[in-house]
């Protein structure tokens, strides 16, 4: 598989204008996002993980009670690439903004 190309700070800063909920710079994106409860947690990361494993391209999780801190980078591009804007916007369809 072809690794993707990182994006440029101008290309992540536009990108990231049509991303709120997410921050973050060439070395990563992130959002965190509180759930209503632990299960509510846990029940999203089996969500983003099924929509990560079939793009095969996963986030790293954090999870601290309810609340997930994710970040998105493309390690092959060694930075944020496309499949990380992607995925983020995936993410933001399946949790509450």
């Amino acid at each position: 598989m072809p690794r993707p190309p990182r994006l440029s700070p101008d290309e992540l800063a536009a990108a990231l204008h049509g991303l709120p909920l997410w921050s973050g710079d060439g070395e990563g994106i992130r959002r965190t996002v509180e759930l209503p409860s632990f299960g509510d947690a846990v029940a999203a990361i089996v969500r983003i993980g099924f929509v990560a494993e079939a793009m095969d391209h996963h986030p790293d999780v954090d999870l601290r009670w309810r609340t997930l801190h994710l970040t998105l980078v493309s390690h092959s591009a060694g930075g944020v690439s496309g499949l990380d804007l992607d995925l983020a916007r995936r993410i933001d369809a399946l949790l509450p903004g």
